[in-house]
């Protein structure tokens, strides 16, 4: 793919970064991970206190692309056959029939994931990772481009599960949504409200359109330094005496594809030390476990990204 074709293919994708910024006021930096999610073909989780848009930029993202869509809210009674489907015997036919749940969409909202249970919760793992659900050993594929957007409250707050590891490595991209600086928060009590203008949100892109900027995702160009600049980081996660699980060989292929993702929204076709720099806290920071004997007194969370920049920081970027 020639530098031309790339950046004017790449200029669709950002009309998309440009339509969640009319509504997600302030964050221009989590748009940017939502749409690399989009662009590498992952998943994307969005954590954060409640109230400051993590509801909204799912919605956002789905209104912004011309696919099916589902709202699913998580609730610690539901089960897994509430996302997935059941099926269900017809005396007419006599025979089971199965009827398809709300997993059977392009663009899944599993909203405040964490306030189901775990069980509830890996009924995902399948769907997420293969692009198909498994039910009374017959398998029935999802539509495609399929893309979930979860969100979730920090695992501290009352009446929550925290997503095991099998089930976080399925995450391409873990965005974080702090509040809003002063400005931007002043901007948006003067602007309409964010609910109005998701009603007025109009599609950028088509199903048949994120599947072809997908394909063009990969064929942007990686230099083997990059490459061995990847792999370095990750094998010091693993070697690091301070964290007792570090990144797998999945969280490595995930840097790689959405560094590719990054490049292309830019408008290149080749990657740089930047565009993985970039993207090292939001795709391996969750994918890591801290050791317990860490001393320190910030959230998991925050100790891991902590530990990830250490390491950045000692590593050489190549030239």
């Amino acid at each position: 793919m020639s530098a031309e074709i790339a950046s004017a293919v790449s200029h669709r994708a950002a009309q998309l970064e440009v339509a969640l910024r009319r509504v997600i006021r302030g964050k221009d930096d989590i748009i940017q991970l939502a749409v690399v999610s989009l662009l590498a073909g992952g998943h994307l989780l969005i954590e954060g206190v409640p109230g400051v848009g993590k509801t909204t930029l799912g919605q956002a993202l789905a209104r912004a692309l011309d696919c099916s869509f589902q709202r699913v809210q998580f609730t610690s009674d539901m089960l897994p056959s509430d996302v997935l489907g059941i099926s269900i015997y017809s005396a007419i036919e006599q025979q089971f029939e199965f009827k398809r749940g709300p997993v059977f969409t392009h663009v899944l909202l599993a909203d405040e994931i964490n306030r189901t249970t775990p069980k509830t919760q890996s009924a995902l793992l399948e769907a997420m990772n293969e692009g198909q659900i498994t039910m009374d050993a017959h398998s029935y594929p999802l539509p495609q481009p399929f893309l979930v957007i979860a969100t979730q409250n920090p695992v501290e707050h009352h009446g929550t599960y925290p997503l095991p590891e099998s089930q976080l490595d399925r995450f391409l991209i873990r965005a974080r949504m702090g509040y809003p600086d002063r400005e931007a928060e002043r901007e948006i009590l003067r602007s309409e409200a964010g609910s109005a203008k998701l009603e007025t949100m109009r599609p950028v892109l088509s199903a048949a359109e994120v599947m072809e900027l997908q394909q063009a995702v990969k064929q942007v160009r990686v230099d083997e330094s990059l490459i061995q600049y990847a792999l370095t980081i990750a094998k010091r996660t693993r070697e690091s005496e301070h964290l007792s699980l570090g990144v797998s060989p999945r969280g490595s292929q995930m840097l790689y594809r959405a560094a590719q993702a990054m490049a292309f929204l830019a408008g290149r076709n080749f990657c740089t030390p930047e565009d993985f720099k970039r993207l090292v806290l939001p795709v391996f920071a969750h994918r890591i476990v801290v050791n317990s004997a860490y001393g320190s007194t910030l959230r998991k969370s925050e100790q891991a990204e902590q530990l990830l920049r250490e390491i950045l920081e000692s590593t050489p970027v190549p030239v």
